[in-house]
């Protein structure tokens, strides 16, 4: 008898797939996109929905919640409700707390595997309101419905979840893809300015390391995104979200298992200023700040010349993002580089750019260069 192998190689194909659709007004009675893709897969099925919803979109919009009250009833004969609740929006969504809650919600109203938690609200809500549809009986099927610019051009249409622990972002979470999501440019009426500049931030990001003709748009395109022209402000993110959505789909690494983050440029201070300020900063404000020093360095160390990085900064401050906070000079935000190297998996790589659309990984980051470029954007805020 042949000795039998000493191990056995499994190889499982694995394809994700999920639409994100783009619309306005998803909850008048007279659309059917919501009902169309919860029943995308289950035509004939009854399906069975729960609605985990920002308390601040709430609060800026109260007709929502009797608006999707007579959506259910208008098409109950595809869906039912069986339940809707608010929870804290922003970072305050992302404790233990907010997702115990949730967890204990679901169990209660026996939510199965082939029912629907429909999110709804900002990347926070999102975020949470995933991570517990994804351990819920090892995956509820989840529907997103982001609120906000930021969401719906990035956090919303991707695949990751998570919520805030011991004092680090995101430390708690899951890969998990969303049965769909909506993006709904209705619910950006009802940002506040911040909010709406903030969500711009990502834009700016991945355009800047993917796509100069996407920037060269944006700089063209910044009085009327500054205005929030809602048609330029639609387009913006339907193309950020194909770049983002290419990058997961073509990167060859859609649940970052190596070190290499090329969509957090500006991420790693920007994590850190967030916990700095006790996220007085909005996460798209913080990622203007950090990309403003990442291109900063790469300037200080040779792959960026002067001319790009004065326009790369122009169309930060045209579209009324921060590119500079006092928090840089808290000596606890170089601490930011080894919390983002453990992020990473144990080697540090970070995002420099080398041009406009041209974004390169930097492996050897000198904290001295990072200081000189923190003295130079002081400098540059103190004369402005």
């Amino acid at each position: 008898m042949t000795e039998s192998p000493r191990s056995i190689v499994q190889r499982v194909p694995l394809v994700i797939e999920y639409e994100v659709v783009f619309t306005r007004d998803v909850f008048d009675p007279s659309s059917t996109v919501l009902v169309d893709v919860l029943s995308a897969r289950e035509p004939d099925r009854r399906h069975r929905v729960v609605i985990v919803l920002d308390g601040g979109v709430a609060a800026a919009w109260p007709a929502l919640i009797p608006a999707i009250e007579n959506y259910g009833r208008h098409h109950a004969q595809r869906i039912e409700i069986a339940s809707i609740w608010t929870v804290p929006g922003g970072e305050a969504a992302k404790e233990a707390g907010v997702f115990d809650d949730i967890v204990n919600r679901l169990a209660a109203l026996q939510i199965d595997r082939h029912s629907f938690v429909v999110a709804i609200g900002g990347g926070a809500v999102l975020d949470v309101a995933g991570y517990a549809a994804a351990i819920v009986h090892r995956g509820v099927r989840l529907v997103r419905i982001p609120t906000t610019v930021l969401a719906q051009n990035d956090a919303g249409v991707g695949v990751k979840n998570g919520i805030n622990a011991f004092g680090a972002k995101n430390f708690l979470g899951t890969f998990a893809a969303p049965f769909a999501v909506i993006d709904d440019s209705t619910f950006l009426t009802t940002l506040d300015p911040r909010d709406r500049a903030a969500g711009m931030a990502e834009a700016v990001k991945v355009a800047a390391i993917r796509d100069p003709v996407f920037f060269d748009w944006l700089v063209e395109h910044a009085a009327a995104l500054a205005a929030f022209d809602i048609p330029a402000v639609e387009r913006m993110i339907r193309r950020c979200a194909e770049l983002h959505l290419a990058h997961i789909a073509g990167g060859g690494d859609p649940f970052e298992t190596g070190n290499a983050r090329p969509l957090d440029f500006g991420h790693w201070s920007a994590h850190k200023l967030e916990i700095l300020t006790s996220h007085e900063l909005r996460h798209g404000e913080a990622v203007a700040i950090g990309m403003t020093l990442d291109a900063r360095y790469s300037v200080e160390t040779g792959l960026l010349d002067e001319d790009s990085f004065a326009t790369f900064v122009g169309l930060l401050e045209q579209l009324r993002l921060p590119t500079w906070h006092p928090a840089l000079l808290d000596p606890a935000l170089l601490g930011g580089l080894d919390e983002f190297r453990q992020h990473l998996g144990g080697e540090l790589t970070l995002t420099m750019l080398a041009g406009v659309g041209n974004g390169v990984d930097c492996r050897d980051v000198q904290t001295a260069i990072v200081a000189r470029s923190i003295a130079w954007m002081q400098q540059r805020s103190s004369r402005a």
